[in-house]
């Protein structure tokens, strides 16, 4: 693991040795349950600790005083597990919803959480446009992930319902960002969202062109977003 290590240390981060095992259990059980369901594309060892390990932490970049708090965090669209299992293994204390609409990834997220001994992690199979709308899940978490789900005018729509007042949804995004964010400002202004800042990843072992997108939660979301399923990638609010 000495990739991930190196560019945790960038991060501010010294990996333990329990946590340098978590990772080490990860990378073995991804790999063997992707032999069997379609989990990732990456699967070589430098490959999992740059593209999915190290570039998971980032998001530490922009939690600010949040690191040291035991905060409720919920990965919107976590597929194997990213952003929300690295961040939960070198931050414990966060409170980590896991939300999957793939049965096999979520049945993957079970077993993998529990063979890394992490507590505090609640699974849900499901669609973002239906569990949004459920009262134990709307509004009441203080951060909101997800990474390469969908173009950011569809994102926000599927995130910010989650997000409470006060908290941000942070989105990690790749390539040219330009036409997206030109694309986003109403979308983001109806949700109730507020875009605080655009933030380019600094670390040579991603590559250029890495980005946060941090927007705040100001405002409610109004009642009737997200929209039914598959709406908000057919029709984006513009």
């Amino acid at each position: 693991m000495e990739l991930l290590i190196a560019g945790a240390r960038k991060l501010g981060y010294e990996l333990s040795q329990r946590q340098l095992e978590q990772f080490s259990v990860y990378y073995r059980e991804l790999v063997d349950w992707n032999r069997r369901f379609n989990l990732t594309a990456i699967t070589d060892y430098e490959g999992v600790q740059i593209r999915h390990f190290l570039d998971s932490l980032t998001v530490t970049l922009v939690l600010g005083p949040l690191t040291g708090t035991s905060f409720w965090a919920i990965d919107v669209g976590t597929g194997a597990g990213f952003p929300g299992v690295p961040l939960k293994i070198i931050l414990p204390g966060i409170r980590l919803t896991l939300l999957e609409a793939t049965a096999k990834k979520a049945d993957f997220l079970r077993h993998v959480t529990g063979m890394l001994g992490i507590h505090d992690v609640q699974i849900i199979t499901g669609r973002a446009e239906e569990v949004a709308h459920l009262s134990e899940y709307r509004e009441k978490f203080h951060v909101v992930l997800s990474r390469a789900v969908a173009p950011l005018p569809v994102l926000v729509e599927l995130t910010l319902p989650f997000c409470a007042i006060g908290g941000c949804f942070i989105a990690q995004k790749s390539g040219n960002v330009d036409q997206e964010s030109e694309h986003v400002s109403g979308a983001i202004r109806i949700l109730g969202g507020s875009l605080r800042e655009v933030k380019r990843i600094e670390l040579e072992e991603l590559g250029k062109d890495r980005y946060l997108f941090i927007i705040d939660k100001i405002l409610p979301t109004p009642p009737r977003y997200p929209r039914r399923p598959g709406m908000p990638a057919k029709r984006p609010i513009t």
